[in-house]
């Protein structure tokens, strides 16, 4: 995923000094690669938990994405609300300065996350002195304050007149900031060029989505039989059921972080949702009946070719997603059941993660797609269940069998999961 960060700030010439910030110019933005470091291994996956490890791990798995935005000219780099080891890295001067900073080279600035230097004393805050100390000497150069910033800046020139942080250290971060401004060029043009928001949503931008929507669907189960595949389906089948919590939903294909922090179900913002999709992908003969929970009646007609059922997770972010049982939320199973006990069905699971898949619920389903949170195109997962392109995702983690097995790692002694990394079917004749 760090290639991202020269699609946003653009990519440095030959020669380009390492570790130095990078912005090739106004119609790029300035990256920051987040959040360092340990936040997605830690203990049980909880949210600003604890990330028990050796260094040698830490560098090995979860510094090396770093390397890479380091040396494509990262402008700024955010620290995580988790512990290592039970530090919290907001106060980790061996993470933020000795390594980051020296040994890994970087050069542009060290950013604390939303109000994470509080989480410094217990309770959070209550010696917000203390907090401040903690984290401006553990490396931090820019602080996110987001309501007690009169308070901050009284108590940190405090303690740099009182000799309890260096000035040395407030000139690192003073240098650092003003480096990164320098060349993201706020100085010359202080205020973004408002004619680019024109573009934001335009043709291009949803063409780009609907790409990645269909390139990052992963085709689980293809057929009851593997010799007689239920997909690509048949856009001209006489009438198709379109079920479940999350067939005309944007919000619930949006998932967290989309117009607010936590996201919402619903029509949160413009885009097409999977039953729009397919309304424009079949035949003008095809008849749609669409049922959120299909009735005993729709269920028991014998005049419907196949059911497509659209369920998963309502959006979360952070804390909110924690989640000890990993069972299809809102009934999932459930739906998926009753209407596969009665129509052949593909399943689209719409989620931020694996969820428990039961093997009495696999038997039933003919087709599965695992379709993570699809975002506003939903014509990108029509594009591939009707056959217009093949299906090309191959899970990027293990889908695990039990939660019992959690965590659970490719190369594990004990590795036996439901899919495996890298898993994922295709529909052409090589794959399927």
């Amino acid at each position: 995923m760090t290639s991202i960060v020269s699609g946003l700030q653009g990519q440095p010439p030959q020669g380009y000094p390492k570790g130095y910030p990078f912005v090739a110019g106004r119609n790029n933005i300035i990256a920051s690669a987040k959040h360092f470091v340990g936040e997605g291994g830690t203990e049980k996956g909880v949210n600003e938990g604890n990330n028990i490890s050796s260094y040698d791990d830490l560098e090995r798995i979860h510094m090396r994405p770093y390397l890479d935005c380091i040396s494509q000219g990262v402008s700024t780099i955010m620290v995580s609300y988790n512990s290592w080891n039970g530090q919290r890295l907001h106060g980790h001067n061996f993470l933020l300065t000795e390594i980051l900073k020296d040994k890994l080279g970087f050069r542009g600035f060290v950013i604390s996350d939303w109000d994470g230097i509080d989480q410094l004393c217990e309770p959070e805050g209550s010696n917000y002195r203390l907090c401040i100390s903690l984290a401006i000497n553990a490396g931090i150069d820019m602080v996110m304050v987001p309501f007690r910033y009169e308070q901050f800046i009284e108590e940190l020139i405090y303690l740099v007149e009182s000799g309890e942080i260096p000035m040395s250290r407030i000139d690192d971060a003073v240098e650092r900031i003003l480096r990164v401004k320098f060349v993201a060029g706020l100085f010359e043009h202080p205020f973004t060029d408002t004619s680019l928001q024109d573009i934001v949503g335009c043709k291009m931008h949803r063409d780009l989505a609907r790409e990645a929507v269909r390139r990052s669907l992963v085709l689980l189960k293809n057929g009851k039989d593997p010799m007689e595949p239920f997909l690509p389906l048949e856009r001209k089948a006489k009438r198709i059921l379109i079920a479940g919590t999350h067939a005309d939903d944007l919000g619930n294909q949006c998932g967290g972080w989309t117009a607010t922090k936590y996201g919402s179900s619903g029509r949160i913002t413009i885009g097409t949702t999977i039953l729009e999709a397919i309304k424009k992908a079949v035949g003008d003969d095809t008849e749609i009946i669409y049922e959120k929970y299909p009735s005993t009646e729709t269920l028991a007609r014998q005049d419907i070719t196949f059911a497509i059922v659209a369920v998963g997770e309502a959006p979360y972010a952070e804390g909110k997603g924690d989640n000890s049982k990993l069972v299809i939320p809102l009934n999932g199973a459930d739906i998926i059941s009753s209407v596969a006990d009665k129509i052949p069905s593909l399943v689209i699971l719409i989620s931020g993660r694996p969820l428990v898949l039961e093997p009495w619920l696999l038997e039933k389903i003919d087709a599965l797609v695992a379709a993570w949170l699809p975002g506003t195109e939903g014509d990108g997962i029509a594009d591939v269940i009707f056959g217009d392109h093949d299906f090309e995702g191959q899970l990027p983690v293990t889908w695990f069998k039990r939660v019992e097995q959690l965590p659970v790692n490719a190369g594990d002694n004990s590795y036996d999961p439901l899919y495996p990394l890298g898993f994922g079917l295709a529909c052409n004749k090589e794959r399927c």
